[in-house]
């Protein structure tokens, strides 16, 4: 699949919470940094995700904000 978002972050599946609608999944991108998603029940089962499947999170946005203290 070629996609044109440059905000692709490999990763592999840590866990998954399964709801009856959405499914939280929560990828591990490095050693002690996670990345959770949304996605509905049906595309985690259409896409075959399992804990340890690797993936790739893409992000897409139009605005990204900087925070200083």
């Amino acid at each position: 699949m070629k996609v044109s978002a440059r905000n692709l972050i490999p990763g592999k599946v840590k866990e998954i919470t399964v709801g009856a609608v959405n499914s939280e999944v929560i990828i591990e991108v490095a050693p002690g940094i996670e990345v959770v998603s949304i996605i509905t029940k049906r595309s985690v089962e259409d896409m075959g995700l399992k804990k340890g499947s690797a993936v790739k999170a893409m992000v897409k946005a139009s605005n990204v904000m900087i925070v200083t203290d």
